[in-house]
């Protein structure tokens, strides 16, 4: 099964050595395939400043990425300007083989085990996007606009509705 993501640079494991530091920059063509993945009305601007560093369990991934953006507003179905500016840090480790074989994956909500690196690679496009995704408004909404419910028609007695469909003894 082969998924294709909007931004891939991949990173081989073994070119890691004691850490190594990546600026990550897409062009207009790579920010519009993310634009359009993260469901954005545009992405003017996105940098990524990312470090991997050995750790005794794996690596650690961290940086901070940057963003000019356009959300929809929710509500107003307007384009919502939108700056990101926000660090993270990620823990990776290599699946071992009978992991990987097991075919079972167990996940709790207090889950802080380590992403599993496969293939010997990282791909540091695919977790920039990733944290660009996790810091954005999944229900933006500009200043100011509300929802406003509808008022709700009044409950019809099914034996008003009989009494209408009645014919009248009038005559």
């Amino acid at each position: 099964m082969s998924i294709d993501f909007p931004y891939s640079v991949p990173l081989r494991v073994h070119q890691i050595g004691a850490g190594v530091g990546r600026t990550l920059e897409p062009d207009a063509a790579a920010r519009a395939r993310i634009a359009k993945a993260l469901d954005l009305a545009s992405l003017d601007a996105f940098v990524a400043e990312l470090t991997v560093a050995p750790t005794p369990g794996g690596w650690r991934l961290s940086g901070r990425v940057k963003a000019s953006l356009a959300q929809i507003c929710g509500i107003t179905l307007e384009p919502l300007p939108v700056e990101v500016d926000a660090a993270f840090a990620v823990s990776l480790a290599e699946q071992a083989e009978a992991d990987a074989d097991a075919g079972e994956i167990l996940i709790t909500l207090d889950d802080e085990s380590p992403d599993p690196v496969e293939g010997g690679q990282i791909d540091l496009g695919q977790y920039a996007v990733e944290q660009l995704a996790l810091m954005l408004d999944p229900f933006p909404r500009k200043p100011g606009a509300e929802f406003v419910q509808p008022p709700q028609p009044a409950e019809i007695s099914p034996f008003a509705v009989l009494k209408q469909l009645r014919p009248s003894d009038e005559g």
